[in-house]
């Protein structure tokens, strides 16, 4: 089993940029694909981005693509989702998570963080 803790939430402008890290602990992360979900007030809990547990494959949401990144340390037991750009829909908790199937980035994820709240303001 692992445990997931988010960091780097906070409070930001809109265009400007924050760097959320999940750190690890219990198990390595190099078993897991590795995600980043967020649900905003009132809305469902979405997929922003994914990495496979060998950094080669990404997916990303289609409102986040070409202004967030997520990259992994499997060394430092840690995954991090770089966002740029960002805009007042960002507006959400942050959570990571981790899925014991490393042939999908679209399957069940198992472990969750406790979120992490980002705020954008416009």
């Amino acid at each position: 089993q692992v445990e997931l803790v988010e960091s780097g939430g906070g409070w930001v402008q809109a265009g400007g940029s924050l760097r959320l890290s999940c750190t690890a602990s219990g198990d390595t992360i190099s078993k897991y694909t590795m995600g980043w979900f967020r649900q905003a007030p009132g809305k469902e809990r979405i997929l922003v981005a994914a990495i496979s547990y060998h950094s080669t494959t990404t997916r990303y949401a289609v409102a986040v693509k070409g202004r967030f990144t997520i990259s992994r340390d499997n060394a430092r037991n840690t995954v991090f989702l770089q966002m740029n750009s960002l805009e007042s829909d960002d507006t959400a908790v942050y959570y990571c998570a981790a899925d014991p199937n490393t042939a999908t980035l679209l399957g069940e994820y198992v472990y969750w963080g406790q979120g992490t709240q980002v705020t954008v303001s416009s």
